[in-house]
């Protein structure tokens, strides 16, 4: 097998695996509407009956686009890292907490900020390119 037959497979898998955690997201949310949405307006996200179908959509349709990788992928991937990044302040907000819960939500929020590099990384190496052609 070349170089260039396992760098395209890694890349192939690489992308397939990170953009499931979008297209699991999305299916969540889209079962567990109700919830979702009230966990948003939680938090102060309002309206969260119009944020919620575009966080959906954003999740679904971007996490299918960079897992295919032959459309708009780095376009994709860079919206889905600034989604990432901006739900780290709302959701991850450790600095905040004095209880025991600011070491797990520390923990969540890197494990995001480690998402949001591997999605720009993504968009850096895909650089508008037909990934599979």
């Amino acid at each position: 097998m070349s170089v260039e037959t396992v760098s395209r497979l890694g890349q192939n898998f690489g992308r397939s695996v990170l953009a499931s955690l979008f297209l699991l997201g999305g299916t969540n949310k889209l079962v567990n509407f109700d919830p979702t949405r009230q966990s948003m307006e939680g938090v102060g996200l309002e309206p969260a009956g119009l944020l919620l179908p575009i966080v959906i959509a954003l999740e679904l349709i971007g996490g299918a686009l960079v897992a295919l990788g032959r459309w708009f992928v780095a376009p994709a991937a860079l919206l889905l890292a600034l989604f990432t990044l901006a739900t780290n302040f709302v959701f991850h907000d450790f600095w905040n907490m004095a209880d025991d819960r600011s070491a797990h939500e520390l923990s969540l929020f890197f494990k995001n900020v480690s998402i949001f590099g591997a999605l720009i990384f993504v968009a850096a190496v895909t650089n508008g390119v037909d990934e599979n052609g």
